[in-house]
């Protein structure tokens, strides 16, 4: 199975959530993903709660990656969203309670994700979800057995001289819902 491995810098300001989500619609529709797909809202849905979490609670710049299963797009597959920072502060799951503004983010991607982790990556940490496109009840690809000659690859970076090198990227089979990879 080819992947398409597409990534964003996303600024350390709210309002870059909006633009990581334009982003990101328009590279679910380039491979295929329909905006009036259930799957695209679900996928854009995560990335906004994932994005906003990295920007508003390490302050830092962070990195939106999609990872989107190939060509033919009618076929079952696997969609992964991660987003690193350069916070080394696990992911910290809160409920919130009745007219609390904040604290359902984790929940959210609990709820929508059929499997979502973090791991240390860097000095940082990634926290990553995956969302199946295929019927209820059929088998999707996964990223399981993906070589790296198999992943096609996109960056999206500012020109700032001053901005880090982008982080390192490996490939690594899915781990099980909600686990805590090894460094």
């Amino acid at each position: 199975m080819q992947v398409l491995q597409v990534q964003l810098e996303v600024g350390p300001d709210p309002a870059e959530v909006g633009r990581a989500r334009r982003w990101a619609r328009s590279r679910l529709a380039g491979s295929g993903i329909a905006a009036d797909e259930p799957v695209a809202e679900t996928l854009i849905l995560l990335i906004s709660e994932l994005v906003t979490n990295a920007v508003v609670h390490t302050g830092c710049p962070a990195v939106l990656r999609m990872l989107l299963p190939g060509v033919p797009a009618d076929e079952p597959g696997t969609v992964r969203v991660e987003v690193a920072d350069r916070s080394a502060c696990p992911p910290r799951p809160r409920h919130a309670e009745g007219d609390d503004t904040n604290g359902r983010g984790l929940e959210l991607v609990d709820g929508l994700a059929d499997r979502w982790g973090w791991r240390h990556e860097g000095a940082g940490k990634s926290i990553w979800c995956e969302v199946d496109r295929c019927e209820a009840g059929a088998p999707a690809v996964t990223f399981d057995g993906t070589t790296h000659e198999d992943v096609a690859y996109e960056a999206v970076w500012p020109h700032v001289a001053h901005e880090a090198a982008p982080p390192r990227v490996t490939h690594e089979a899915a781990p099980p819902r909600v686990a805590r990879e090894p460094a």
